[in-house]
């Protein structure tokens, strides 16, 4: 089951290429995803011959980077040259090879520069409805700790549901933050008129995360909640610098239409100061499920359930190992892992069901062993 199905990764042959690379193959061979490399040259080189010297050398660069992921076991599709304005034509490949996201760098730091997010990644980021995962230089894939904030949106829900299954595939700690936006109006006629409507703000703050929190699935992963007062945007950087963020992983405020630049002004203002990599979604999940129901091995389809159920994904895990069970019937552990499961959603009456089966089957096995061996006797 891969659910992390292709990753669009574009390459600027900057000088942390080699880097990017890496992290390339290790995000693949992590989700088992496939990869399909791309440059963008410009489309305004007036001489032939230097022309065809940009295409030559990027043909050949693009190539080298494919061939170095293939050699770190990792599928690649033919590699894409385009040409135009790079965040545009990024954008539109990202759609028409039905990319699950798209992978860049950052854009590389100059003396002096603490943060930097290049121009051409920022408008990726503005016009992509995919995902965007965005590596800051001198970044590795070791991810420790993941910071997903969340204000309660529907974007916030989807990127925190894919946070989640980052956190279970790299075993890393989960740091869901939210922070309630205190008020400095000066409508209070006293301090303490002020710090009363913060606390109460704070208090109701506190009970939408609690509702929140328990509509997700939480179970085996390592995480732990952090609620802050005061600015999102400043209280997400100092929550990433206070707790030594790996990977930040945020929804955007997705919209359509002329409006679709807009990111939102906490992600904005996030994402150019952000001193690690970072992942934003808008309107499209990173993973994408779909079961492998072409697979005529029965162990095969088994076992991509029991990774559905280590990321989370109880209700597809179901599905999954019931595909295994329409090829062997007889397979008592798939039954009592679909019961496992039914039991973990709620369903308490579909889980016996299942368990029976398991029981049924597991004494039908019994005694035709018992009858083989008494056959076996008798023809002694």
């Amino acid at each position: 089951m891969t659910i992390l199905d292709k990753i669009l990764f574009a390459q600027d042959f900057a000088s942390t290429s080699k880097q990017l690379e890496s992290v390339a193959a290790s995000l693949a061979s992590s989700f088992k995803s496939t990869i399909v490399p791309m440059h963008v040259l410009p489309n305004d080189i007036v001489n032939p011959k230097v022309k065809d010297l940009l295409d030559d050398t990027a043909k050949s660069r693009l190539e080298a980077t494919a061939q170095t992921l293939r050699d770190s076991g990792v599928k690649v599709e033919a590699p894409l040259i385009k040409y135009g304005v790079a965040h545009d034509q990024i954008v539109m490949a990202a759609s028409s090879v039905h990319a699950n996201m798209i992978l860049v760098g950052s854009g590389e730091t100059n003396a002096g520069e603490k943060f930097k997010l290049g121009t051409t990644t920022e408008r990726i980021i503005q016009r992509s409805e995919k995902p965007v995962m965005v590596i800051k230089e001198n970044s590795s894939l070791s991810i420790a700790k993941i910071l997903c904030p969340v204000d309660f949106s529907s974007p916030s829900e989807r990127a925190l549901k894919n946070a989640l299954i980052f956190a279970r595939r790299f075993n890393a700690e989960l740091i869901i933050l939210s922070v309630s936006e205190a008020t400095t109006s000066s409508w209070f006629s006293s301090k303490e008129e002020l710090e009363k409507e913060n606390e109460e703000r704070l208090q109701a703050h506190t009970k939408e995360f609690d509702a929140f929190l328990d509509k997700l699935n939480l179970e085996g992963v390592n995480w732990s909640r952090e609620e802050r007062s005061g600015n999102p945007a400043k209280e997400i950087l100092n929550t990433i610098s206070d707790k030594h963020i790996d990977l930040l992983i945020m929804g955007t405020s997705g919209r359509s239409g002329l409006n679709r630049l807009i990111v939102g002004s906490v992600t904005e203002k996030v994402i150019r100061e952000v001193p690690c990599s970072f992942l934003t979604l808008k309107s499209q999940d990173v993973i994408s499920l779909q079961l492998q129901t072409d697979i005529k091995d029965f162990e095969a389809l088994y076992e991509a359930g029991e990774q559905l159920e280590k990321d989370g994904l109880y209700e597809v895990a179901i599905e999954q190992y019931k595909a295994s069970l329409g090829i062997n019937t007889m397979h008592v552990p798939a039954y009592r892992a679909i019961a496992k499961l039914f039991d973990k959603i709620g369903e308490p009456e579909k889980a016996s069901l299942y368990r029976k089966s398991a029981n049924e089957i597991k004494e039908r096995l019994w005694y035709s062993k018992i009858e083989e061996e008494a056959r076996k006797l008798r023809g002694q």
